[in-house]
């Protein structure tokens, strides 16, 4: 028989992968094919982090495929052209993958699958990344949903969403020449101790993905809907990673969710279940966006944020990326980022309120050094997310909602622990002052040696001025 080629992209695993099923059941010898194609004229190219993950992701894949007698075979190159070899090299007459939504791999794949069939070869894609298709969300007028709350009632009513499938558990595959190994990719950058430090708060890898999952259900539900805003507990699930690379599907978290609410049977604890569901469905909502609006990640929904007052500031930009604002809640978390790759949601709202609101910059900014930092870069979320805080997207959060970072740390963080575990230089500093260092007695500061403007900053700019300024350039457009 004659191979079939398998393309993995988004969506890194065995289990609940539709085209490996698919492919499987045929009974054909396949390729188990990824492509690195960092084409520059195709946006959005991988950002620093996400390929530290990737390369750890692609390496858990080959080993399980190993375990069925096979491996991943890797190319680098144009998709298209590299696609098109592998076709000529094994004589493949079918090549199967997993949709991805994002606006110029939709474009992209759409080529590729016509001039594919045009050989007369075998092609389909199939739904792997969400649990319903974009396309099947729509309002009573028969228009995409533009608020979230209406579109939760549409997810969640149309039912469970399909079972997902178990793993293959034989596979024949062709035989192939391997190409470059992970090394040759250079995921990685040279001479750089930085990626170490995601390394270490990381184990990417479906089978780590399912672990993953389970902790956070047996350790983490309990009472999330009260306490998933609080950055030093640990009610986060950290799936956001595993659910982008598709080491995890959404399918496989809504059913494990689902019968952990049903085997305890507890009110409680399914109040702290739909809450967590209610967030797989805003990374859902985002896909929706994303693909009705595709011009999600660049331009403002909102048109009137075109004339907005926006700064250009490069000490601004680059004291916050480095976590040295002076606000020692957002330093913490733009500190978190940076030494895992990773942000707790609470503070990822905070800190992006801070650019775009007391520092008057560009949202595109911060969605640009999220994408490069972030192990979860995702297009969809990430645009939506940053368009929501800034208040120029869809179902944003109100203009004149402007966080206080000393509030907010105050009440998500009210022993100071997360700041004290990444603003070391503050540990010494009671909770009282802790996030706000600056209205501390001179004689407090000297006991926690602490020295501001030296061994802390200051903030860099006064909380009520800068919010008065936002205010400002908001009614500005307003009227």
């Amino acid at each position: 028989m004659k191979p079939l080629i398998v393309w993995f992209r988004q969506d890194l695993r065995l289990a609940d992968n539709p085209a490996l099923t698919a492919a499987s059941a045929k009974g054909c010898p396949i390729v188990a094919l990824y492509v690195l194609d960092e084409n520059k004229d195709m946006p959005w190219t991988l950002g620093a982090a996400s390929k530290v993950w990737l390369r750890a992701s692609l390496q858990s894949l080959d080993r399980s495929l190993k375990q069925l007698g096979g491996s991943l075979t890797i190319r680098i190159g144009r998709t298209q052209d590299t696609i098109n070899q592998l076709v000529n090299e094994t004589g493949a007459n079918a090549v199967y993958w997993n949709r991805c939504y994002e606006p110029s791999f939709i474009e992209r794949d759409a080529a590729i699958k016509s001039e594919l069939k045009a050989y007369g070869l075998e092609v389909q894609s199939f739904s792997a990344s969400l649990m319903y298709e974009p396309w099947e969300y729509k309002t009573r007028t028969g228009t995409p949903f533009k608020v979230f709350t209406p579109f939760w009632k549409s997810l969640i009513a149309k039912g469970k969403p399909t079972d997902p499938t178990p793993a293959p558990t034989r596979l024949t595959f062709h035989p192939v020449n391997q190409g470059p190994n992970l090394d040759n990719l250079r995921l990685l950058p040279p001479k750089s101790d930085w990626p170490k430090s995601i390394q270490a708060s990381w184990s990417p890898g479906e089978s780590n993905g399912k672990n993953q999952l389970c902790r956070f259900l047996d350790q983490g539900l309990g009472g999330y809907a009260d306490l998933r805003d609080r950055p030093d507990l640990s009610h986060c699930s950290s799936l956001s990673p595993f659910l982008h690379f598709g080491e995890i599907s959404p399918r496989q978290i809504w059913q494990a969710t689902v019968s952990q609410m049903a085997a305890f049977r507890n009110g409680s604890l399914d109040r702290d279940g739909w809450a967590f569901l209610r967030e797989i469905a805003w990374r859902e909502f985002s896909y929706h966006l994303l693909f009705h609006f595709p011009e999600l990640p660049d331009v403002a929904w909102n048109r009137k944020f075109n004339s907005f007052g926006w700064i250009e500031d490069h000490k601004f930009l680059s004291a916050w990326q480095k976590g040295q604002t002076g606000y020692p809640f957002i330093d913490a978390g733009m500190r978190q980022l940076w030494h895992t790759g990773w942000m707790h949601n609470r503070v990822r709202m905070v800190a992006a309120s801070f650019l775009t609101k007391h520092l008057l910059q560009h949202w595109t900014k911060g969605e640009k050094w999220f994408w490069d930092t972030l192990v979860d870069a995702d297009l969809a979320s990430n645009s939506a997310s940053w368009q929501w805080v800034s208040g120029c997207g869809f179902d944003a959060s109100p203009y004149f909602r402007i966080f206080n970072p000393m509030l907010q740390g105050q009440k998500f963080d009210p022993d100071g622990s997360y700041v004290k575990q990444w603003v070391p230089e503050l540990s010494n500093l009671s909770s009282k002052y802790l996030h706000a260092p600056w209205e501390a007695p001179s004689s407090v500061l000297a006991t926690a040696k602490v020295t501001l403007g030296k061994t802390y900053p200051h903030p860099i700019v006064d909380h009520k001025a800068a919010r008065l300024r936002a205010l400002e350039a908001y009614r500005a457009i307003k009227t």
